[in-house]
């Protein structure tokens, strides 16, 4: 078996990956990745989650974390359900937060329980 610390991935093929929950329900698809201007470590995964052909798609920030890559389903698994997602800090394509804005960051981890990464 391969050193975890080894085992990387381009953003790249990061975006569009399905996120599940641990029953196995899709909840959504990586849309891209926030990552810290100083330190760079990924802070959050933005999930797309609703809408139809893009339409209407809502984002959700969610702290990378939370997410572990699962090979058998191909992709993401975060202890989350639909409920817990559809209440937490999200936006609209167009309607992107400040990331700069440390208030945004803390709203995230306060709504998952997430200590700041």
């Amino acid at each position: 078996m391969a050193d975890s610390v080894y085992e990387n991935i381009r953003s790249s093929r990061v975006r569009g990956t399905a996120v599940y929950n641990p029953a196995g329900e899709r909840l959504g698809a990586i849309d891209d990745l926030v990552i810290g201007k100083r330190d760079g470590m990924v802070k959050y995964a933005i999930m797309s989650f609703g809408g139809f052909l893009g339409m209407r798609e809502e984002y959700y920030p969610v702290p990378w974390d939370m997410l572990s890559y699962d090979a058998d389903k191909g992709g993401y698994v975060a202890d989350l359900t639909k409920e817990k997602l559809t209440d937490s800090p999200r936006f609209n394509r167009g309607d992107e937060p400040n990331w700069t804005d440390p208030a945004f960051g803390r709203r995230i981890d306060d709504h998952y329980g997430s200590p700041p990464i």
